[in-house]
């Protein structure tokens, strides 16, 4: 590649406020591209993993565990924009239960932690994005207890989308916005650096840190897994869970056969060739919920080693510079996964754990299961099937013309969200709406053919496929 271009690249990134550790990532990507990586990992460089502990097994926390949690960072991926479910702010502003959004839950489980475990100075962060830091931190404001030291979030950078042709930073006049795309989860190590966050913390003698999701309220801290980590001495840590025929075409944890090490594996890096073996979950076993445990001093010096960022495995994505005109200029998106960093530490570990530390909402059908009694509410404030769900949530298909939006949804259950507590699966095709007091059981579809909406009444429904 052309120093010229380089140059550019860096140039655009400077001018939009990107800090240095974060444009030293994104060149590295860059460079990487040019010298013909492509980001894929084949079968035949990995092997699968075999056994890893489980949290169920791990003995209970003791009371020097609790003692910890002031040494700890909790820091939760708040950059996403609820644009799938039709909106244009930060996703966990979304109603989940009643009135409390996401924020409300994620606020209430740290507030929980420093009481019951005395740990005040146990330290929360949001990494926004420059789409959701206003909104959030406005939100937040209901709270001004939560930050230390006034502190609650950092920025995640952003990363010029790159003619496909050229590689040259992609120019948009119509919409400048669409010029800039996330760099990916992986921008968490760059900016926790850039931001002085991370020098902060470590001033302050912490010495832990734990990441997950806005959106996965059952990740919350848990003190076994914090004592493990700790005791096992480990630099990087992350939760996994089975794979099941619904995970196949998610990514998996494998060994690098050349280095030994643990990495991650997406579907983006898997070559067609393999992707049987890919979609293999007897093979592959385990995936990433991007729930991470990482020592802080040991995040500092790969990061110093590496001139502020971590030499991630690059995921390429080829788009279009405005993704709703498919004749619009053909570009690179380059990002990195923060969980691919697990390859970056020598004492890097895994363990398994229960579906209820990994329930995200991705679509208008998961916030409908929570939103209904088929989840519970913890003591600590958490989301989590109940009991008597045997840890399987209800299947939930909606007609992805009328309820794939937050606004569809909401007509749905304008008057009453149903009891799913007893429900297997439910589908529901055409425009409908629940009346107070419907209990599903079993496997329940409705269907509407007709263009008005129909009510459906109160009631016990159980097994029953009905036409209207």
């Amino acid at each position: 590649m052309h120093e010229a271009t380089l140059k550019e690249i860096e140039d655009k990134m400077l001018a939009g406020g990107v800090a240095r550790p974060a444009i030293n990532a994104f060149l590295n990507s860059v460079r990487q591209v040019t010298q013909g990586a492509s980001g894929l990992i084949p079968e035949t460089d990995i092997d699968p993993v075999a056994e890893l502990p489980a949290l169920d097994t791990l003995p209970a926390a003791s009371h020097n565990a609790a003692s910890r949690l002031n040494q700890l960072a909790v820091i939760k991926l708040n950059g996403g924009l609820g644009t799938g479910m039709g909106l244009d702010r930060a996703k966990s502003l979304i109603r989940v239960k009643g009135d409390d959004t996401f924020l409300d839950f994620i606020a209430r489980q740290i507030f929980h932690l420093r009481k019951t475990a005395n740990a005040p100075g146990l330290s929360f962060y949001l990494m926004n994005s420059f789409s959701t830091q206003e909104d959030s931190l406005a939100y937040l404001r209901k709270y001004p207890e939560l930050g230390i030291a006034g502190e609650l979030d950092f920025l995640q950078s952003k990363a010029p989308k790159l003619d496909a042709e050229t590689l040259r930073p992609v120019s948009w006049p119509a919409q400048p916005d669409l010029e800039w795309c996330p760099p990916g989860h992986g921008d968490i190590y760059p900016s926790l650096l850039g931001s002085g966050l991370l020098d902060r913390l470590l001033e302050r003698g912490v010495k832990f840190l734990f990441v997950s999701n806005s959106d996965n309220l059952g990740a919350t801290v848990d003190l076994r897994l914090l004592e493990h980590f700790a005791n096992a001495d480990l630099s990087f840590m992350m939760e996994v869970c089975e794979r099941t025929a619904a995970d196949k075409k998610g990514g998996h944890l494998a060994r690098g056969r050349a280095s030994g090490r643990l990495l991650l594996r997406e579907s983006a890096q898997c070559p067609d060739a393999d992707k049987d073996q890919f979609q293999d979950i007897t093979r592959h076993r385990f995936f990433n919920t991007n729930n991470l445990w990482i020592r802080l001093d040991r995040l500092k010096e790969e990061l110093d080693q590496h001139g502020g960022s971590l030499p991630l495995a690059l995921i390429t994505n080829r788009k279009t510079v405005d993704p709703r005109d498919p004749a619009s200029t053909k570009v690179l998106q380059l990002e990195c996964a923060m969980g691919a960093a697990i390859e970056n530490f020598a004492q890097s570990g895994a363990v398994v754990v229960p579906r209820d530390r990994f329930a995200p909402v991705k679509t208008t059908a998961d916030l409908l299961a929570l939103r209904s009694d088929a989840y519970v509410i913890t003591d600590d404030a958490r989301l989590v099937l109940a009991e008597s769900r045997r840890g399987q949530p209800p299947v939930i298909d909606l007609d992805s013309s009328r309820y794939k939006l937050v606004d569809g949804l909401e007509d749905l259950i304008a008057a009453g969200t149903p009891s799913l507590i007893e429900c297997e699966s439910l589908k529901i095709t055409g425009p409908f709406r629940f009346e107070p007091g419907v209990v599903l059981a079993g496997n329940v579809a409705w269907v509407n053919d007709q263009e008005s909406t129909r009510s459906i009444p109160p009631g016990r429904y159980q097994d029953t496929v009905e036409k209207v």
